[in-house]
């Protein structure tokens, strides 16, 4: 497999050609997000009950009484509590464990420019074998990042547009994490509009969903996927 870079697209191509796939995989959308919302809520009931953490939002409640300083001071003191930090792993955990479905969608869009039949397990291919450990490695590493990025929120934005593309291109073209990264710094240089254009408009319209109509949001918060996809499928030329 060979990657080169081609004659800059336009913007609206890329957007367009990410809606086509997104309209076009709407059942599996709704299924990614009913997995993924299943299993993350499920998990976050779990733990939030076997770490007493919704015993503790009624105290957070009697505090807001007080005031918005006693309310915040007693958020500093919960969130300082081993139980509190037990249950942000619980839930930092669980989203690791669900992020190779991403993968999955990325597996569908490219069965359909293959002109491939798509099935329900193409979901889950992040999950085969060793790879799994691959992806949920990649996100730990990128997550652990992002943690410490996102109180600026501009470094957090800069991190995403850093490493768009590393997950196709671990997935697509076997490339490690750190070769990936560079690969992908490369294409930031040369398409830094696009990509924080088409970034932007993904966030937007990953939630708009939610903010509009709660059950639509189970459509578009996949949508992220299917930009990552355009993206990469315009700025890498593959050859099979």
């Amino acid at each position: 497999m060979q990657s080169k870079y081609p004659q800059k697209p336009g913007i609206d191509f890329i957007l367009k050609q990410a809606f086509f796939y997104w309209n076009k995989t709407l059942v599996f959308q709704l299924m990614f997000s009913m997995v993924f919302f299943g299993i993350f809520l499920t998990s976050l009931f779990f733990f939030g009950a076997k770490y007493g953490i919704w015993a503790q939002s009624q105290e957070l409640t009697e505090a807001l009484k007080l005031g918005t300083k006693a309310y915040m001071e007693k958020i500093t003191e919960l969130s300082a509590t081993e139980n509190y930090q037990m249950f942000t792993y619980a839930v930092w955990g669980t989203t690791a464990f669900l992020y190779p479905l991403n993968l999955g969608l990325f597996q569908i869009f490219r069965k359909i420019d293959m002109n491939e039949k798509v099935e329900l397990g193409d979901l889950f291919v992040g999950y085969n074998g060793l790879n799994f450990f691959k992806y949920l490695g990649y996100y730990v590493f990128w997550f652990l990042i992002y943690r410490f990025t996102i109180p600026t929120l501009f470094l957090a934005v800069v991190w995403v547009a850093m490493t768009v593309f590393v997950a196709p291109l671990m997935f697509f073209a076997n490339k490690r994490i750190f070769e990936a990264i560079s690969l992908n710094l490369k294409a930031l240089r040369m398409y830094f509009i696009e990509i924080m254009v088409c970034v932007i408009v993904a966030v937007l319209f990953k939630y708009l969903g939610f903010t509009l109509f709660f059950i639509g949001g189970l459509f578009t918060f996949p949508f992220w996927n299917a930009v990552i996809y355009s993206l990469y499928k315009t700025v890498f030329s593959e050859k099979y």
